[in-house]
């Protein structure tokens, strides 16, 4: 694990291959800030419990590798919109984490102070399935209001079922990576943001770095959204905002990364609890179809 030309991380962690034992448990939770354990601990499913640890682990492997702080001295908060961001002064990054379907992702970019205004950036995954019981146009229409008609056109435009599936999930990848970027969630009018997409298909051995954004029908300057697919069932978007337009973006494929690669060198910030991770393995996984 390292960091990128330019300072850029890409990484995704696969839950269908971490089954956690009661030592592992121990030690992640000993890694973190006493806050974010008790914010955990709310989870009422295990699934969501992994996915959010495996989130924090990897922002205190990120910023140890771009700062160089030692890891009992990195320091999170959030912002007033509920965003993780570091706390400790002088050190210039920003990130970002999403899960779902089998992975936990996170984008990371460290700049130099030289640079105005500092580059963000936002990041989200999407599981390209449908299990909603309805036929998928009866669900488009229940999703009608989030999307513009221009976008809509595309989606149906796509000569079958899957294709269509893999349309909707990658605009709305792409709608949530920016949302995320800018912090504002679910109380943006997700209608005005408008994507056109350049490229029809995704790969996953190559980063898609054309696609556009109109916000309330204006051309947002500033803007680069990367994509690729992390495998055949799940999409993943970039937003970047304030970065170079010259700097080429089609190497930042997703690295997968293991549990024994984000723990090691982590220095325990709180004592062993047993009882803790007693109630943590007690939590029931959600149950699939």
């Amino acid at each position: 694990m390292s960091l990128r030309k330019g300072g850029h991380v890409r990484w995704a962690f696969d839950f269908s291959n971490w089954k956690p034992t009661a030592t592992d448990l121990l030690l992640a939770t000993s890694c973190i800030q006493p806050e974010e354990k008790t914010r955990l601990a709310r989870f009422v499913f295990r699934d969501d419990f992994n996915a959010s640890i495996i989130g924090r682990l990897m922002m205190r492997k990120f910023v140890h590798l771009a700062t160089g702080l030692d890891y009992e001295k990195i320091e999170f908060d959030r912002d007033h919109k509920g965003k993780p961001y570091l706390k400790n002064v002088g050190h210039l990054v920003d990130f970002n984490v999403s899960h779902q379907g089998r992975y936990a992702v996170l984008a990371g970019i460290v700049f130099d102070e030289t640079v105005e205004p500092h580059p963000k950036i936002g990041v989200d995954i999407m599981k390209i399935e449908y299990s909603g019981g309805k036929a998928l146009g009866d669900f488009f229409k229940l999703m009608d209001r989030n999307f513009s008609f221009e976008e809509w056109n595309y989606i149906k435009s796509r000569p079958d079922d899957g294709e269509r599936l893999e349309a909707f999930m990658r605009n709305w990848c792409l709608k949530e990576s920016y949302v995320k970027n800018v912090g504002v969630g679910i109380t943006i009018n997700l209608k005005k943001l408008d994507f056109s997409i350049c490229t029809k298909q995704l790969d996953t051995r190559k980063v898609v770095c054309d696609s556009t954004l109109r916000v309330d029908g204006t051309l947002a300057e500033g803007w680069r959204f990367e994509e690729s697919l992390i495998d055949k069932d799940h999409c993943a978007a970039v937003a970047l905002e304030n970065i170079p337009k010259d700097l080429d973006l089609t190497g930042h494929y997703f690295e997968i990364v293991n549990f024994q690669s984000l723990i090691e060198g982590h220095k325990p910030l709180l004592a062993i609890d047993e009882n803790y991770c007693d109630g943590i393995i007690n939590k029931e996984y959600k149950k699939t179809k």
